[in-house]
């Protein structure tokens, strides 16, 4: 019975780590890389059941005896509980009061690796470290602390963990199921229990990224490895350190025949996730696309992006030849190959409107050969994605801004949310409305109609769109900048005041994104019904001095389109002369 649960388990694991290999998208952006000082870290959570909404969890006391349940982050399954501590911090999406900030990708790894036993998913880990922790070192020290206790349950992982001085990428994979008996006991333990990571710091005035793929090679080992001692971490929190890494990550190689070299030749990355074709082309060509908006130095690296020149690994990190804004990350996950020759709007996938999307699945096959759909940053299928802004010179309540919008970044809006604000507006809430319940004036439902309407005219419809978004965002950047100084003006002398004017800003401003979007969606309809493009003028349909409608325009198709008809159709749609 107990043999064939556990097959059952490893099955499920199995069929399920290939799935998330195409999700998320994650930036890190340190102190001297910003344009303000201020540390970043962004996140796209990318799935195609996850409903966008904002997570908002009070500070709260608990009990003594108090259980944390912990669930699947996939499935909601529950798989396990253990104890509350006395006091957690409150949180707004994955922010808490303290502006620490975390984000992460999968990216799965040897699949011999996962731990059916394990019950600390990544999701918990991301909930748990934001709720217990202040810092980044301190959620990185949690984070190895569960697993050893608990147990790691997911496939490998990438975190970005961003605090207002500094962001690391932390990847993780399990140790496997090696079941023995207990003598005492009597029960069946898994005696490889735990976890291999490696935590990074970016340095000041770099960038990293990630997406679904290991991206940590080689690594010093001069600052030390942790046993989880007390004494070790209080070591290895001092200023000089720039890696944190398991006592056992090459040991552990060696025991199990992946690793043989010397320990300085160690590559995270190449032995617990070797590198592919399509970890390539799915994943690090997003990496790529990143760090070629702000450098001139990557085109040594196109090759190894698009899965051809695989010796050829992209750096951890760069230093971009610009400084960056907030807005800059929000328009960076809206990037789908633009200016590059696997452009996405213009190939004839992209139909006669220039459409940059693909509908799954990501891989297809035709006359017993597989071909692939480019898996570009901005994807459909996103719940939700944010930009974490994390300031030092702040009180925390307003230092931390978390920008945040719901369904896919590129027709959507992101609204900023300070850290300490005091509730969330009804429109973005946790639970109102779900993947599978429609409702009307829930923010995820209202962009996706927006959204899908894009997608029946998307180079027609997008200029409409794009002034609307960057007139949105663009008052959050000017109202932002206001209200930082009048909150923290305010905070010094009343502190409840000041959370008051930081919680009626956010929740105006995300309940004014929901009405101009809806008000959006109306005009858009109005304009390209049944394919025509009607006259305006200002945002004011045009009529005729007796109040008829103006006839409307047609844009013809593109040639490129007209010759994919003819070469499928030959002389039947021929005007004979």
């Amino acid at each position: 019975m107990k043999k064939t649960f556990f097959s059952s388990l490893i099955l499920f694991t199995l069929l399920w780590i290939h799935y998330p290999l195409i999700s998320c998208t994650n930036y890190l952006v340190s102190k001297g890389a910003s344009v303000d000082g201020s540390t970043m870290i962004s996140y796209a959570a990318d799935s195609h059941i996850r409903y966008g909404e904002l997570y908002f969890r009070p500070a709260r006391d608990w009990p003594a005896g108090s259980m944390v349940t912990i669930y699947d982050r996939g499935t909601a399954r529950p798989i396990g509980q253990i104890p509350q501590v006395s006091h957690t911090y409150q949180t707004i999406g994955f922010m808490n009061e303290h502006q620490l900030s975390i984000g992460e990708s999968t990216f799965g790894g040897r699949s011999e690796l996962v731990d059916t036993t394990g019950i600390m998913d990544y999701g918990a880990l991301m909930f748990l470290v934001l709720e217990r922790t202040k810092t980044a070192r301190e959620a990185i020290q949690l984070i190895a602390q569960l697993v050893e206790e608990y147990g790691y349950a997911s496939s490998g992982e990438s975190f970005s963990i961003g605090d207002p001085n500094e962001v690391w990428i932390m990847e993780i994979i399990g140790k496997g199921t090696n079941l023995q008996v207990d003598k005492k006991s009597r029960q069946h333990k898994n005696v490889d229990k735990g976890a291999v990571w490696v935590a990074v710091r970016i340095p000041d005035g770099y960038i990293s990224a990630h997406a679904n793929h290991a991206r940590i090679t080689t690594f010093p080992k001069s600052d030390g490895k942790t046993s989880i001692t007390d004494r070790q971490w209080e070591k290895l929190n001092g200023e000089d350190v720039r890696v944190i890494y398991s006592h056992d990550v090459v040991d552990f190689a060696r025991a199990k025949g992946y690793f043989k070299g010397d320990e300085a030749d160690f590559s995270f990355s190449d032995i617990y996730a070797p590198i592919d074709f399509e970890a390539a082309r799915f994943c690090e060509l997003r990496v790529w696309s990143m760090f070629n908006h702000v450098s001139d130095h990557m085109e040594p690296y196109w090759d190894y992006a698009c899965g051809y020149d695989l010796d050829n690994r992209m750096p951890l990190f760069i230093k971009p030849d610009r400084k960056l804004s907030p807005h800059d990350l929000i328009e960076f996950k809206r990037d789908y190959l633009q200016g590059t020759e696997l452009d996405m709007s213009k190939d004839a996938g992209a139909g006669p409107f220039g459409l940059p999307y693909r509908w799954r699945p990501l891989t297809w096959k035709y006359e017993d050969r597989e071909y692939l759909n480019e898996r570009v940053t901005v994807t459909q299928q996103t719940g939700f994605s944010y930009v974490s802004q994390m300031r030092s010179w702040l009180p925390d309540p307003i230092g931390g801004i978390i920008w945040f919008g719901v369904d896919d970044a590129g027709p959507s809006v992101h609204v900023p949310f300070y850290c300490g604000i005091n509730n969330v507006p009804q429109s973005w809430k946790e639970g109102y409305g779900d993947i599978l319940t429609y409702t009307d004036d829930a923010a995820f439902w209202v962009f996706n109609r927006v959204a899908h309407f894009t997608y029946l005219f998307y180079d027609r419809v997008m200029p409409d769109l794009k002034k609307v978004q960057n007139e949105l965002e663009q008052k959050f950047i000017v109202q932002s900048n206001a209200i930082d100084l009048a909150a923290d003006q305010l905070y010094a002398h009343d502190p409840e005041l000041a959370i008051n004017l930081i919680t009626q800003f956010s929740s105006s401003m995300a309940n004014l994104t929901i009405q101009r979007w809806k008000e959006l969606g109306e005009f858009l309809l109005v304009k390209y019904l049944d394919g025509n493009i009607k006259y305006e003028h200002d945002g004011e349909f045009v009529r005729n001095p007796w109040g008829y409608p103006k006839s409307p325009k047609w844009v013809d198709y593109p040639d490129q389109f007209k010759k994919i008809i003819i070469d499928d159709t030959g002389d039947r749609f021929l005007i004979p002369e």
